[in-house]
């Protein structure tokens, strides 16, 4: 029976502790698994299951929400597919259902690609890839967009992966945001107002325990160093993964849930080089000419674990 994300893409690579290895998906270039010496260090799901909320995939070109799916062009207005019904928004962009070709492929990398052509509310042509390679401590993943037509396009650049260590309770890890602000939403979760994290409950730069934390929040200014920020799941007995991205990713969401299949709790840690609502408010919008690429990085990556 073939299995709805399509074709499987397994990378293996040997690292000092242990054998490394993840699915790539064929529909919507998703992480299926990432094991580490047979742990989970992303959630998992079924070879004959969709993505359960998002697990795994591509936002391009656009992640998160667009309120209402309208946005204006050059002061026409724009009407995406309302694809977030419950909450009446366009979500997670344009290739979440979409087969991605394959390019090139090794034993421990896989380069897809996929094609975002004109259509409702988003009148650009694009071409896109996504490379994901098995590294010695992790994941790196690599998106680029190159605007194949002949208008300048808005693109903003996402991920929806879920990090775990497979054989901790999620409730005992730790989660760190290395972010200075925390969005407001309303109650479809579109953006209100931005502030700064200082003394309030949202400032998770030294981490809190999971426990019983409920999140489905973005925040912004993330903080860079050595080009890069960092936010992470530790274990108690110190074992991290965390999601680091390059300085494109301004923007983090955290989605917390107690309804991902086979996970009693599930934790998201989604990179964003815009955040939510951007196509109306403008914020970190990239602008691609005619002809422009644009390419960008993140990854997994695993510390702590002892070497077999």
């Amino acid at each position: 029976m073939r299995a709805p994300t399509g074709e499987q893409y397994e990378l293996s690579l040997s690292t000092p502790s242990g054998p490394l290895r993840a699915v790539i998906t064929e529909v919507a270039a998703g992480i299926r698994e990432v094991t580490l010496g047979g742990v989970d260090l992303a959630q998992p799901f079924p070879l004959q299951s969709v993505p359960p909320q998002g697990a795994g995939i591509v936002l391009v070109p656009w992640p998160n929400r667009v309120k209402d799916g309208v946005w204006s062009l050059d002061g026409a207005p724009q009407h995406l597919a309302i694809t977030e019904p419950a909450r009446a928004n366009a979500i997670h962009g344009l290739l979440r259902f979409s087969p991605y070709d394959l390019v090139s492929r090794t034993e421990n990398a896989v380069t897809l690609s996929a094609t975002v052509f004109p259509q409702l509310g988003y009148p650009f042509l694009l071409d896109t890839t996504v490379s994901y390679e098995l590294v010695a401590d992790g994941l790196d993943v690599t998106h680029t967009v190159v605007n194949a037509g002949t208008e300048t396009a808005p693109v903003a650049i996402g991920a929806h992966p879920y990090f775990t260590i497979g054989d901790v309770p999620a409730a005992d890890l730790t989660l760190r945001v290395a972010a200075n602000t925390h969005f407001e939403v309303d109650e479809r979760l579109n953006v209100v107002s931005e502030h700064p994290v200082d003394l309030t409950e949202y400032d998770l730069r030294a981490g809190k325990v999971l426990g019983d934390l409920s999140l489905d929040d973005g925040w912004g200014q993330t903080v860079v160093q050595g080009g890069e920020s960092v936010h992470s799941l530790t274990a108690p007995d110190g074992r991290s993964v965390a999601m680091w991205a390059d300085e494109s990713f301004g923007y983090v969401q955290v989605y917390t849930t107690r309804t991902f299949p086979g996970a009693e709790l599930a934790v998201a840690i989604e990179p964003m080089t815009a955040p939510t609502n951007a196509f109306n408010s403008g914020d970190a919008l990239h602008w691609l000419e005619p002809g422009e690429e644009w390419s960008v990085r993140w990854g997994l990556r695993f510390s702590g674990f002892p070497a077999v």
